[in-house]
């Protein structure tokens, strides 16, 4: 059976042009990880890739070597950027100085920076505890930033060095909800961490890389609590491709997909689009009238209690589930979200599948226990949920 799956997408992506409805349709049943496959198709169903295979060497090229230009511009400091650019020590310091009171300082720029990079190095330390993959050495380190001949400053070092006390992002809306599940909160602290030796870099250095270049690159969203676990599991799958060929480029590969993804997901970071129809509350409140149509006396029960979407489906949604199961069954549910046409109105139904499976569960608690089983999801089996998800959608 599993022969014949990885021969069907075999078939798909050898073609000159790849046909997507064809692709999508084998992917949402699952990707195979076999002969990297899966990361080929997240790569085309995230739009990285086109559809013509005949391009793919010259865009990979591209785009590897324009992650490596963000890297030289964007992970050092500002002083040593513009001496390297032939400009004088001298001339820099007197140009530009960590005093320097215009708002366009490129000091004033890394002090705010590094407000941003703290953040992100809180939170992408304790990324996917239940595994050690984030905190081992990768094989691939950048060695434009670790080469000893260079005078990069590596975003590790700058964490240590910097005095600035971590100041929570404001848009990190933790007031809403908890971002981080009960069952995945046992990262071990910073201290615990083993220090690699001199030219070594965790997996979990480059994903910081990857979200800080992103926060730069995208001032109108810069980074958000939350973000790591959007990251986390795109890395990982292309971290531990197969094709050593591929997985060499695993981080600029990470960093265009997660761009691309977040481009459609973005609004659901965006405070001030909340209540928009592109919103979050928007797509909680979606959830809520599925279940209605779907399994009434459920949907009342819940709204007796005064349990609110936003209560658990604000995590469930903006992760797409990232927080709710294991890493390996967040991958297989991505496998399905990314080959949804309709560019996930399938996590809808899967939010709404997961209500559903524990209904007997939620009918008979009471308030206190149903928040629980909504914070803590208990049915580890994904591949039941979304057969039920499946079922939703087919009696639509």
């Amino acid at each position: 059976m599993v022969v014949r799956v990885i021969a069907d997408f075999q078939d798909v992506l050898k073609e000159p042009m790849i046909a997507l409805e064809k692709l999508r349709e084998l992917s949402f049943s699952g990707i195979p990880c076999e002969g990297g496959l899966r990361c080929l198709c997240w790569k085309i169903l995230l739009n990285y890739l086109p559809l013509e295979r005949a391009s793919w060497t010259s865009i990979l090229a591209k785009q590897r070597e324009l992650y490596s230009q963000f890297l030289r511009e964007m992970i050092i400091q500002p002083g040593i950027a513009k001496a390297n650019m032939g400009v004088s020590r001298e001339d820099v310091t007197f140009e530009d100085h960590p005093l320097n009171p215009n708002p366009d300082s490129r000091w004033n720029t890394y002090f705010r920076d590094n407000e941003v990079l703290l953040q992100i190095d809180k939170d992408v330390r304790r990324l996917c505890p239940d595994i050690s993959f984030f905190q081992r050495a990768t094989e691939y380190p950048c060695l434009l930033i670790l080469d000893p001949q260079n005078e990069f400053e590596t975003l590790r070092k700058r964490v240590e060095q910097t005095t600035l006390k971590s100041q929570t992002v404001a848009r990190n809306r933790s007031g809403v909800t908890n971002m981080s599940s009960p069952q995945k909160n046992s990262a071990p602290s910073m201290n615990e961490y083993v220090v690699l030796p001199n030219g070594c870099e965790a997996h979990w250095e480059v994903v910081e890389r990857i979200l800080f270049i992103y926060a730069k690159l995208n001032p109108g969203i810069a980074y958000v609590q939350g973000m790591n676990e959007i990251v986390g599991p795109l890395y990982y799958t292309f971290a531990t491709d197969p094709n050593s060929e591929w997985r060499e480029h695993a981080e600029a590969d990470t960093f265009f997909c997660f761009t691309n993804l977040m481009a459609e997901i973005r609004d659901n970071f965006i405070k001030s689009l909340d209540d928009s129809q592109c919103g979050i509350t928007y797509k909680m409140e979606k959830v809520y009238s599925t279940l209605k149509d779907k399994d009434v006396e459920l949907y009342l029960k819940l709204q007796e209690q005064n349990i609110k979407p936003q209560f658990f489906a604000f995590r469930w949604l903006t992760l797409l589930l990232s927080q709710e199961f294991l890493l390996p069954d967040v991958i297989r549910i991505w496998d399905s979200l990314f080959a949804d046409s309709n560019r996930f109105d399938f996590l809808l139904l899967v939010c709404c599948a997961m209500l559903i499976l524990i209904r007997e569960q939620l009918l008979e608690g009471d308030f206190t226990v149903n928040m629980r089983l909504l914070q803590d999801y208990p049915i580890t089996d994904v591949s039941q949920v979304l057969q039920k998800a499946k079922e939703l959608q087919d009696s639509q």
